[in-house]
């Protein structure tokens, strides 16, 4: 696949939207093994539940850990699409977030302990990525209070890959919300299969995201993480 013929250029770079990147038959294989994971398996937030797989990320390194077959097959879709992760890297993590209608996430960056590019696969229901400028120094931290420069529709099966400024200066949120007004903010609007319209009110469910992605430095031992 051209990944890269999904560009988008009505924000910031880089963003590349790819709609129906996972079958039907593969959602609903990543839904019903969520359903399975026993609940200790999950780490609780005020605001979602997430898992890590292949390790959890840490500065001195992720003690790596074997990804599920049941996730294997998703991430070698994502890793054969050429120079995904700017060269021979491969995804090594996957972080599982489940967000229920009305959760989302503040306005963030991934950090330095990854690769410096996102891969999201959404399966189950739709979201709207946020996009703000990053915090100045000694400017109060009032989330809340910043207006998205960017917002994209991610629906479900849907592959959306963030790269350079976006990655590096720019934060990503998704507001909490029950339903979404589709406005010409959306900037992938345009994109391919998106199948809805200016005015459309989208009611949210219950929405899971595998983010993908390489994780540089890894360990097959264990590390004082303290």
């Amino acid at each position: 696949m051209d990944w890269k013929r999904f560009f988008i250029d009505r924000c910031p770079p880089s963003a590349y939207y790819i709609p129906n990147f996972l079958t039907l038959q593969e959602e609903k294989l990543i839904l019903s093994m969520i359903v399975k994971t026993p609940k200790p398996r999950w780490t609780q937030l005020s605001n979602r539940r997430l898992i890590n797989y292949g390790g959890v990320p840490h500065p001195k390194g992720m003690i790596t850990e074997e990804i599920p077959t049941w996730l294997q097959s998703i991430v070698g879709k994502v890793n054969q699409l050429n120079e995904v992760f700017d060269g021979e890297r491969e995804a090594n993590h996957v972080l599982v977030n489940e967000y229920l209608a009305g959760q989302g996430i503040m306005p963030h960056s991934d950090g330095p302990l990854f690769h410096p590019t996102i891969t999201t696969v959404s399966c189950g229901s739709h979201a709207v990525l946020e996009f703000h400028e990053p915090y100045n120094d000694g400017e109060v931290n009032c989330p809340q209070k910043r207006q998205p420069v960017a917002k994209l529709l991610v629906q479900p099966r849907s592959l959306l890959v963030l790269k350079d400024d976006l990655y590096h200066k720019y934060l990503h949120s998704i507001a909490e919300f029950t339903e979404d007004t589709i406005d010409e903010s959306i900037a992938n609007l345009t994109s391919e299969d998106v199948n809805v319209r200016l005015g459309d009110i989208m009611e949210r469910g219950t929405r899971i995201s595998l983010t993908i992605r390489h994780v540089p430095k890894t360990s097959k031992v264990k590390i004082k993480l303290r």
